[in-house]
């Protein structure tokens, strides 16, 4: 497991998780073989139906889709519409986890989503990945999609100003077929004033507006890049993986396997340019979306991280995040230069 810096210090940093010896890629072509074998007998197939209106939509070759799941997710859901839209994408594929907030019901009625429901709990699709990958064989590629979550909002060097086609256009340039970014925690200073129902009218990354700067690690494994840390880490000393592959050029030979984190084939999982998610689950009702998630024991382990995190809010009576290493977000050019995201070179978009 090779150690590298990060945040990067310099781009070379970035640069030596392609840089791979043979040994490397062989370890790697290995497991593939082994995962891909043994997810070929695990192989299960996933209900789920069209609740749209307008049904399933064909997508054309010049479409950036994006698939999402969601649950409960009515706050952050127009803002995360509107994110992505502004990044150039054309379709949303979602599915409702038995939302009961009004999630499902706002997107009933946009046009550019396309709402998917299923019998089958989040738990039960093999944590989602079973529906993703249903979804993605219904509508077809190769072709680049977006995949996230609703409380993940994807960034990249001048998002503010780029749509996510120059990203994919220095990426095929590079030879590179996914785009890895790890989910960076956002945190308001005061989680009391951070009112979701500000959300109507504001970036999310303008209520919880800091993240921490510091205390991660960056690996690599036979698999694909791991990334640790973060104010859960630091708060509640969870655990978990934060790397994640939100850009995939999705094909016949890419599967999920056993992890969202670590999508096969493995040999497409070591790309040196970086984006990041921008990852929010701490607004002034923390205590109550927390406790929810516990109790609904749907996330990995029976959601073992976020009872853990219910015991320390117990314990302590209320939570502030707030530490030596938490930054007020500004913008893409921040991240790029503490070296949390790589530099993306100036290109002219398919679109």
């Amino acid at each position: 497991m090779a150690e590298i810096n990060y945040p990067f210090r310099a781009q070379a940093d970035a640069t030596s998780i392609a840089d791979r010896g043979v040994l490397e890629r062989l370890s790697t072509w290995y497991e593939t073989l082994k995962v891909e074998r043994r997810e070929r007998r695990k192989a299960t197939s996933v209900s789920l139906r069209c609740v749209s209106h307008h049904g399933q939509t064909s997508l054309y070759p010049d479409e950036l889709p994006l698939v999402f799941l969601t649950h409960n997710d009515a706050k952050l859901v127009p803002a995360f519409l509107s994110h992505y839209r502004q990044l150039g994408v054309t379709r949303f594929i979602c599915v409702d986890d038995v939302s009961t907030d009004g999630t499902r019901e706002f997107l009933l009625k946009q046009d550019d989503v396309d709402l998917w429901v299923s019998p089958v709990r989040y738990k039960d699709a093999r944590r989602g990945r079973a529906w993703r990958e249903t979804l993605l064989g219904l509508y077809g590629g190769p072709r680049w999609y977006v995949n996230v979550d609703s409380d993940e909002f994807l960034v990249y060097d001048g998002f503010e100003t780029r749509t996510l086609w120059s990203v994919i256009h220095c990426l095929e340039k590079a030879g590179a077929l996914r785009l890895p970014a790890p989910m960076l925690d956002m945190y308001p200073i005061d989680l009391s004033k951070a009112d979701a129902n500000l959300l109507s009218s504001r970036a999310p990354w303008e209520i919880a507006d800091h993240l921490d700067s510091s205390g991660y690690t960056l690996s690599t494994t036979k698999r694909a890049i791991s990334i640790k840390g973060g104010a859960r880490k630091r708060e509640f000393d969870a655990d978990l993986e934060l790397i994640k592959y939100p850009l995939i050029y999705w094909d016949d030979d890419c599967r999920f396997g056993p992890s969202i984190h670590q999508p096969l084939p493995y040999r497409r999982n070591f790309a040196s340019m970086m984006g990041a998610l921008l990852h929010f689950k701490f607004f002034s009702d923390y205590e109550k979306e927390i406790t929810e998630a516990a109790r609904d024991g749907q996330y990995f382990d029976n959601a073992a991280a976020y009872s853990k995190m219910t015991d320390v809010i117990a314990k302590k009576g209320t939570l502030q995040l707030q530490s030596d290493d938490s930054l007020k977000f500004t913008g893409s050019q921040q991240l790029l230069d503490l070296g949390f995201i790589t530099p993306i070179a100036p290109t002219e978009p398919r679109r």
